[in-house]
């Protein structure tokens, strides 16, 4: 029989990770080891919870953090000083956190991603396909995001992940067009952020060309999309050498 993967959810008490716990618990080859949060721990579990994960004593295989960009640091020093493999699935890290994250992943193996659902990547290893059928024939590219009124950055790291797959380096990105009056570039990604309601997440990838156009839409309507690209992601990277891996390697490998 093969090994249960043993499973730390930082984050535990959040909205994420209590969807995680409910897959985890619910898949044959998973086990909770513990979970992490600031707030008060959960009597009822069957395994310890921690307001720290520097106070974790439980042994893991992985680490699913969904966690805050603040208490990123506090997940990439553990998963360095234990060796544990970490799917980080927090977005909005700072540039220096995302160092920390590249030095860390010499120790561990260390999944990161701007989204963790399986559609979206799927969409995001197809664009350069579209680039180079589309946009290289004179189709216009523009992106749109929505997210729920209380999302406090824009434009979205999805939107920026598919905006870089699209791009491959030969496009500028515009935000905002209101800085001035002139007619659109051609090596030019306009992205575009809408807030409002409870729109759990939603991105459109628009190519315009003459007299046609093509839209890529990924709607998620519940998070619990997110919640399965990560324990996928987990199972994957349980068990991997060191290194800093993408969901595309789920995808090819899985």
């Amino acid at each position: 029989m093969a090994r249960m993967i043993r499973v730390i959810i930082n984050g535990f008490n959040g909205k994420m990770g209590r969807v995680v716990s409910q897959l985890v618990d619910a898949a044959p080859d998973m086990t909770i080891a513990a979970g992490i949060d600031v707030n008060a721990p959960t009597p009822q579990s069957a395994f310890p919870v921690y307001t720290s994960i520097a106070d974790c004593e439980a042994t893991a295989d992985v680490v699913i953090d969904f966690s805050t960009a603040d208490a990123a640091a506090a997940v990439i020093d553990y998963a360095e000083r234990s060796r544990t493999a970490l799917v980080l699935c927090t977005t909005g890290l700072s540039p220096a956190t995302l160092a920390r994250v590249s030095e860390a992943s010499r120790s561990a193996a260390i999944l990161r991603s701007a989204n963790m659902s399986v559609g979206v990547n799927l969409i995001a290893r197809t664009m350069p396909l579209f680039a180079e059928g589309l946009a290289d024939s004179g189709f216009d590219v523009e992106i749109v995001e929505k997210h729920h009124s209380q999302k406090t950055d824009a434009p979205s790291g999805t939107a920026l992940m598919l905006a870089d797959a699209v791009s491959g380096g030969r496009y500028s990105y515009v935000y905002d067009r209101t800085k001035k009056r002139d007619r659109r570039g051609k090596n030019e990604i306009g992205i575009h952020a809408v807030r409002g309601g409870t729109i759990v997440g939603e991105h459109t990838v628009i190519f315009a060309g003459r007299d046609e156009v093509i839209e890529i839409t990924h709607r998620a309507t519940s998070k619990e999309v997110f919640a399965v690209g990560a324990v996928k992601a987990a199972r994957f990277l349980a068990g991997k050498p060191a290194g800093l891996y993408g969901m595309d390697r789920v995808m090819e490998e899985t």
